[in-house]
């Protein structure tokens, strides 16, 4: 029997390695329990909590990016090499844009929670509620639509 709390999600197998994973979700939660702590988010703020709240996040469809439906790229974890990104730069960090990552919302009780989703969507989303992502989203798609559009009209 496995002595491994979190056991790799279903959705995981054959996409990643129980180990990775493991040290992945870690990460992850002592990342965002530093950045908590230093903005007083008042929560129980702890690796041990944000680690099952993250997991729970991963079962519950982690396999795909929670905003843009994209299946991610669970093979990507712990590549990321600091020394290439340095010299390859913005091609290097594009290899790595369904890197699975974690956003940080807050829910319809006020409470901080967790979803999966790409890195590359991640750093599009930067500090934007859900909401705010979304209504972005649907004014650079609306232009784009006029461009195109616009583009058509006989004068």
């Amino acid at each position: 029997m496995s002595t491994t709390k979190y056991l790799l999600p279903d959705c995981l197998i054959g996409k990643c390695d129980a180990a990775k994973y493991a040290k992945w979700l870690h990460r992850k939660a002592r990342t965002h329990v530093i950045r908590d702590r230093k903005r007083n988010i008042r929560t129980p703020c702890s690796i041990s909590h944000y680690k099952a709240q993250i997991h729970a996040a991963v079962m519950a469809g982690g396999d795909r990016d929670f905003y843009s439906g994209e299946p991610l790229d669970w093979s990507l974890i712990s590549a990321f090499e600091n020394a290439e990104a340095k010299t390859g730069r913005s091609q290097y960090k594009k290899k790595f844009w369904l890197l699975p990552t974690v956003d940080h919302i807050v829910d319809e009780a006020d409470r901080p929670t967790f979803v999966i989703c790409s890195w590359g969507i991640n750093d599009a989303k930067s500090d934007l509620t859900p909401e705010e992502f979304y209504s972005l989203c649907q004014k650079v798609l609306r232009n784009r639509d006029d461009k195109f559009k616009a583009s058509f009209v006989l004068t």
